[in-house]
């Protein structure tokens, strides 16, 4: 399991990611429309994160007349701790260096 670069889009990817659950999951293009982000920037992050073992993802087995099946990503259980813990740090590091945050 290798960590990730957390660019700005990764991060929006994997906030989506976060906030999915069975009742809700993500797939692609709902991923982009709520990371407000285009194709060819989240299915590459995608792509990295399985890569790393972050997501796994799998096809829609319900009917779905009229459309193509979705293909439906979740974070692995190591993959939402890795996910959870760096934008924790990350969100630590920015309200330290924020304004408000106490560096004179």
């Amino acid at each position: 399991m290798s960590t990730i670069r957390l660019t700005k889009p990764t991060i929006g990817v994997l906030e989506v990611l976060l906030a999915a659950t069975d009742d809700n999951p993500a797939w692609g293009l709902s991923i982009c429309r709520d990371a407000d982000l285009g194709t060819g920037t989240v299915y590459p992050i995608l792509d990295r994160l399985a890569e790393r073992g972050w997501i796994h993802s799998r096809d829609e087995t319900e009917p779905h007349p009229g459309r193509p099946a979705r293909r439906y990503y979740e974070l692995t259980g190591t993959g939402r701790k890795l996910a959870s813990e760096a934008l924790a740090v990350r969100a630590q590091r920015r309200r330290r260096f924020s304004p408000s945050g106490g560096v004179a």
